[in-house]
């Protein structure tokens, strides 16, 4: 894929979905009413004000962590200003953490039960594992494997949108009930993600190697 049209196209979707999904959340349904009537036969009780200022927490970190993402893929950003890029990353990083924290905060009370609260804790495990890697292999100046790492990592901030986007199929289309269709979302994009995430690696043209090889300080 031209790096010249994957960037653009890249940004203009993350610039969109970070503004409906703060739009929805927050002015929308502030309350999640329409998400928490779906949650029955829950483990735990939910502690309803604290656990509605977590998850705005987790909805903000996310959309932190997708925008500062994306903008640390720009390679212009990368050779004009380093500082910029490396403190991004940093602010990326920050935000994945708030997130797999809110995440693991919720993941007992999540729709589906145990198996679904596992799956979660699971994703968490990975994708903080999956930027941590990035980070070690930029530290040893192996720009081309941080890249790489950065895009396993980064398909994970797009995790909501393809549980909703499955769950679309599953509940909406072929009738499944909510709960079963959700459970079945999470689990698929668990496995979705870093496929899609594996296709973009090797789709986007490869670095130079003096590119490749070459520090960032």
């Amino acid at each position: 894929m031209n790096g010249k049209i994957f960037y653009p196209v890249l940004v203009v979707f993350a610039a969109g979905y970070v503004l409906w999904t703060l739009a929805a959340h927050f002015a929308v349904d502030p309350q999640t009413s329409d998400f928490l009537s779906h949650k029955t036969n829950l483990l735990h009780p939910i502690r309803l004000p604290a656990w509605l200022r977590v998850l705005d927490f987790h909805v903000a970190s996310a959309c932190l962590a997708m925008a500062a993402g994306a903008l640390n893929f720009s390679e212009r950003l990368r050779r004009r200003n380093r500082q910029l890029h490396r403190g991004t990353g940093y602010v990326y990083i920050a935000a994945v953490l708030a997130v797999c924290a809110t995440s693991g905060y919720m993941a007992p009370h999540a729709t589906g039960g145990r198996a679904v609260s596992s799956a979660f804790n699971l994703l968490n495990l990975v994708w903080m594992a999956f930027t941590v890697i990035a980070l070690v292999q930029i530290k040893r100046k192996r720009i081309a494997k941080h890249r790489e790492w950065m895009i396993r990592s980064y398909l994970f901030c797009f995790t909501n949108l393809s549980i909703h986007a499955l769950l679309s199929v599953f509940h909406g289309m072929i009738g499944m009930t909510y709960e079963t269709g959700y459970a079945i979302s999470v689990f698929g994009s668990i496995a979705l993600l870093p496929l899609l995430a594996e296709a973009v690696i090797r789709l986007r043209p490869a670095l130079p190697p003096s590119v490749s090889d070459r520090s960032l300080s």
